[in-house]
């Protein structure tokens, strides 16, 4: 085992952390003489955002504008725009007059942006551990221990600052079991091909991601039956208005995190209909032309299964048998399937299983989670000087943007601006250290 001395290790390679890269790219080239050395940790064996949901024809469902740079620093390189020009196609793009590019064209600006920092990022390596390295009282260091892949040995890295940015984990029921029929939406793109001729496919749920696996599925598989099992009407339009995106504003980060509790129980109830379990009222619209248009002419595919839940899952060695309850009548159909794919949501993964150790040296709220400063530093023991940086799983103390790309460039800006503050912080003592009378 080695040990490196690191200004910053992020552990991590999504959208976030790739953000953060970039700033750090961009201030070490400004200011050489204050260049960070960083190391960001990937356990993917290259850059990837959520393969599996890149639906050739789904979009984003943010502006370009909301980049990895360009709210924080218009005039950067790395903007989608330079992307744009960079691939010949800022001109078509333009006169495409849209704000929102395909996901498999941000997907590949993202690519196009990690290559360029490549020199930060080990991809293929896993962190299994962080340690507190205490030197006279001082937890000044953490040690992260992790493992590349196809290799034995284990490598260590010390870091005066982590910056976990480890995304997002598939949610699923607690009594579903995944199997090669049984899986969630996170896989679609991996696993469509095999399921062309099926009969039956079953998709669980009611916010964007089922819409679109419903909406893919059916138009990829068609001789495919597509059953969507949700307990609403209808697929909820996402409030999109102008003055409802303010949530999504650095401005709101503001307000959020010096908020009461109470008012910000308020404003995220206020505005989940933003994000949460919506869908976008183009793609609600599409899919009932499609429901509409199969009525006219007599031949079911899309099946529209509303005020509806899901009793059971059984899975035979032939196919998965789903019980349906419709909830009015509590009539109970059983549907045979080919497959059953639950597009129930995703969560922050849990930081402090991640921290291990290190975790012990954080604060805690009430319900036991992390305590996060407005520069997105998790608030430490008195004798901790090295820092803990969250990029997501903060939802609770910055807002709804805690796991989305609207404030990434901000976010990243005001991480970075804090790291730079407590090494000039730690240089001025090391000064006043070496020139100390003996």
């Amino acid at each position: 085992m080695t040990t490196e001395v690191y200004d910053l290790v992020g552990i991590g390679f999504g959208p976030s952390n790739l953000a953060l890269a970039v700033a750090v790219d961009e201030h070490n080239r400004r200011h050489p003489e204050r260049a960070l050395r960083t190391l960001f940790c990937e356990r993917q064996a290259r850059f990837g955002w959520h393969r599996g949901m890149l639906i050739p024809d789904a979009t984003m469902q943010v502006s370009f504008l909301k980049d990895l740079v360009t709210m924080r620093d218009p005039a950067s390189d790395f903007s989608f725009l330079c992307y744009l020009r960079d691939r010949s196609r800022l001109v078509d793009f333009i006169n495409h007059k849209t704000m929102f590019p395909l996901r498999t064209e941000f997907h590949d600006y993202f690519e196009w942006a990690a290559a360029r920092v490549a020199d930060q990022v080990r991809y293929g390596v896993e962190v299994i551990s962080v340690r507190p390295i205490e030197i006279d009282g001082e937890v000044a260091y953490f040690d992260v221990v992790a493992a590349p892949a196809g290799e034995d040995a284990v490598i260590s890295l010390r870091a005066r600052n982590l910056a976990v940015a480890t995304g997002l984990r598939p949610v699923l029921p607690e009594d579903a079991e995944t199997s090669d029929r049984v899986w969630h939406n996170i896989e679609l793109m991996h696993r469509i091909d095999s399921l062309d001729g099926a009969g039956r496919v079953l998709v669980v749920g009611a916010g964007q991601s089922g819409a679109e696996t419903v909406a893919q599925l059916h138009s990829a598989l068609p001789d495919t039956a597509v059953t969507a099992v949700f307990a609403k009407y209808g697929y909820t339009p996402a409030d999109d208005s102008p003055f409802a995106n303010r949530i999504f504003d650095p401005a709101a980060v503001d307000d959020f995190h010096g908020a009461s509790p109470e008012v910000k129980g308020l404003l995220m109830a206020y505005h989940r209909n933003t994000n949460y379990s919506v869908v976008d009222l183009d793609l609600i619209e599409e899919l009932y032309r499609r429901e509409y248009r199969e009525k006219v002419a007599g031949v079911r595919r899309l099946d529209i299964r509303s005020a509806s839940r899901l009793r059971f899952v059984r899975e035979t060695d032939e196919a998965v048998y789903a019980a349906v309850e419709h909830l009015p009548s509590g009539e109970v159909e059983t549907l045979r399937c080919d497959a059953v794919v639950y597009a129930t949501g995703y969560r922050p993964g849990d930081v402090f299983e991640l921290l291990g150790r290190a975790g012990a040296v954080c604060e805690r709220d009430a319900a036991g989670l992390p305590v996060v400063e407005r520069d997105h530093r998790v608030r430490t023991a008195e004798n901790v000087t090295a820092g803990i940086y969250l990029q997501g799983g903060t939802e609770h103390s910055h807002g709804l943007t805690s796991t989305l790309l609207s404030n990434t460039a901000v976010r990243v800006g005001e991480i970075l601006e804090s790291v730079l503050a407590g090494a000039s912080r730690s240089e001025r003592t090391s000064v006043r250290t070496v020139g100390a009378p003996a």
